[in-house]
């Protein structure tokens, strides 16, 4: 497999996670680049993340503790998710909204809020396709219930979302999301309207607004972006641009030579270690600025030295 066919397999795969394309049409496109249909499914193996990788932080870690969650977003409507916590800290702890990608919440995102959780957050998981009945197993079927939603409604739901976290029991009333290809889309989205309800939002490869949107933000922003990612780049580059010219505190970072999902270590093809290494580093540095309170501050001081002492890879593959 060279790298202009793996790399025209992973846009056709783009395509068809984030354009509709139909999988008839995508597996023919496939067999034909990679040469056969037992080769296309071999290489359609290495590009599709794997929500049943192992975890990196198993649910049984004695250093946090995770549980199912459900919380009122409007009269008569909840959401539902995975909230995961360090246990053990002292003083109050800053929160993190965990938006999942157009395959909705699965392990591996309860995964993600793990390792915030271990980093020294509260961190939870939302299921924005709780108002149809929550993921289901089939990601075709999410990625379709995704594109049906709501999405002004979805933004609300978060917004009402950062509000919970804050007034949960040992909140310090700080909170940031983080998301994910569609989650990081909805980062961007929820930091036109969350006003003061947001200190700060990290969007990973997420499509962003009309960069006119930008003055309403108040939010500090942190978008990392993949240099190959020409679908989303046409708009979250633009949008970082008019943060910054309408003076907020706003860093964009485009990792050379990286696809779009280069964070997702569940992707072979996809997963870039380095970068991912980087931005997760960058992103906690970013929450420890805008979101930690004392006590938090010195945990992820100690989580980043052990990490890098003991177990650099780890620190690498923190995310998602």
């Amino acid at each position: 497999m060279t790298e202009s066919m793996l790399a025209a397999a992973i846009a056709l795969h783009d395509r068809f996670t984030h354009e509709g394309m139909d999988r008839r049409a995508f597996m023919a496109e496939l067999a034909r680049i990679a040469g056969s249909s037992a080769a296309a499914a071999a290489l359609l193996a290495s590009i599709a993340p794997d929500p049943a990788s192992a975890a990196i932080v198993p649910a049984s870690h004695p250093e946090i503790r995770g549980r199912a969650m459900q919380w009122p977003v409007a009269t008569g409507r909840l959401m539902r998710g995975y909230v995961a916590e360090p246990v053990g800290v002292s003083g109050g702890l800053g929160s993190i909204l965990v938006i999942h990608e157009n395959r909705g919440l699965n392990e591996h995102i309860r995964d993600v809020a793990r390792r915030f959780a271990l980093a020294g957050y509260r961190a939870l998981a939302a299921d924005f396709l709780s108002p149809t009945g929550g993921t289901p197993d089939d990601e075709d079927a999410a990625r379709a219930a995704i594109g049906k939603l709501d999405l002004a409604q979805a933004v609300s739901d978060a917004v009402a979302t950062l509000a919970v976290l804050k007034i949960l029991p040992g909140s310090a009333g700080t909170a940031g999301a983080v998301g994910f290809c569609w989650g990081g889309g909805m980062v961007n989205r929820i930091a036109i309207t969350a006003g003061d309800r947001l200190q700060a939002g990290i969007s990973f490869y997420g499509p962003a607004p009309d960069p006119t949107e930008a003055l309403r933000v108040e939010a500090a922003m942190l978008l990392h972006l993949a240099e190959r990612d020409e679908r989303v780049n046409r708009t979250a580059l633009p949008w970082a641009d008019a943060l910054k010219a309408n003076g907020k505190a706003a860093e964009a970072h485009v990792y050379p030579g990286v696809e779009h999902a280069f964070h997702n270590d569940t992707s072979a093809a996809r997963y870039n270690e380095p970068a991912a290494r980087l931005a997760w580093q960058r992103t906690l540095d970013f929450l420890k600025k805008h979101v930690a309170c004392g006590a938090q501050k010195e945990r992820a001081r100690r989580h980043r030295r052990a990490l890098m002492l003991s177990a650099p890879a780890a620190l690498s593959r923190a995310d998602p």
